[in-house]
């Protein structure tokens, strides 16, 4: 009996080494870093800290150009000074320099113009959807002939009225996207104006004003937020086209559209001009989308489960 004991202890396998390595936590950190939405954020936060802190970062002035070094194309080793990393356009301006300083103005466009269409927009909607009446069919009937018309061309008639400028380019896009607000916010009124919490607060003596205040207006935010967020893209494209089509800022303001709209014509032997700014464009609209469906998934317990 102690010779068979002998035998199986040696024919038993070794106990394998454990490795102290934690590669199961390595793993999960290399999944949660390649996350899209932490992606997105990262590449937002980095965009508005550039944005910022621009006439620190840029290597160069965006407007001022060197003829010597013009179509100069990216990583030119300049010993007279820093490198132009994305090249020159056709009057020697670096073209990094110009996508830091014109996300200046597509992120202040973006923003300004979603945040005044939308609350212009959610308040008349507000009112339109609660009060009903002639204010709402005066409202709703404006609304309607304005959404006949393609955005686009609306915002290029009154561009072609008020002329360039930044101020002009943000009005222009409130007034073409307001309706968008108006008409969700007046429907989500007009379900809230009959819920029973309404009810009670009217029963119980409160005013029109505390009810908008109070109750209308901070249970209407919820689809409002999840539009607005995902409009930032949409006016930043806008302001873009209106820029590439030379009616929207005025040379003297950097923006990503003017230096599409600079190196259009150069696609062929200066490919960097447009196609940086594009690539600037696409990554941002692509980040707020990210953001934007999964602030849609946490304020919709609905899609949660999509």
């Amino acid at each position: 009996m102690p010779e068979i004991v002998a035998d199986n202890a040696l024919s038993a396998p070794l106990p394998r080494r454990v490795s102290t390595l934690p590669w199961g936590r390595i793993w999960r950190g290399i999944r949660l870093s390649l996350n899209p939405v932490y992606i997105a954020a990262a590449f937002l936060t980095v965009l508005v800290g550039a944005a910022i802190f621009a006439p620190w970062i840029a290597p160069f002035d965006p407007l001022q150009g060197d003829v010597l070094s013009n179509l100069a194309p990216p990583g030119l080793d300049d010993s007279a000074g820093p490198p132009h990393l994305l090249g020159t356009d056709m009057l020697g301006r670096d073209v990094l320099s110009g996508i830091i300083f014109g996300a200046r103005i597509s992120l202040i466009v973006g923003l300004s113009s979603v945040i005044g269409a939308g609350l212009i927009g959610s308040a008349l909607g507000i009112l339109c959807g609660y009060f009903r009446g002639m204010l709402d069919e005066v409202l709703m009937r404006l609304v309607d002939i304005q959404l006949a018309f393609p955005f686009i061309l609306l915002a290029i008639f009154i561009m072609y009225v008020l002329g360039q400028g930044l101020g002009n380019v943000v009005t222009v896009l409130v007034i073409a996207s307001w309706p968008i607000y108006a008409r969700i916010a007046r429907a989500e009124a007009m379900r809230l104006r009959e819920a029973e919490f309404v009810e009670a607060a009217r029963a119980l003596g409160a005013g029109h004003t505390r009810i908008l205040l109070r109750h209308i207006a901070p249970n209407a935010t919820q689809p409002l937020i999840v539009i607005a967020t995902s409009a930032v893209p949409q006016m930043i494209i806008f302001e873009a086209a209106l820029s590439f089509l030379g009616i929207g800022l005025p040379p003297s303001e950097i923006s990503w559209g003017s230096l599409l709209a600079a190196g259009r014509d150069y696609l062929e032997q200066a490919w960097w001009i447009a196609t940086f700014p594009g690539l600037a464009i696409m990554a941002t609209v692509l980040s707020v989308n990210v953001l934007g469906n999964r602030l849609k998934q946490r304020l919709d317990p609905r899609s949660r489960h999509l």
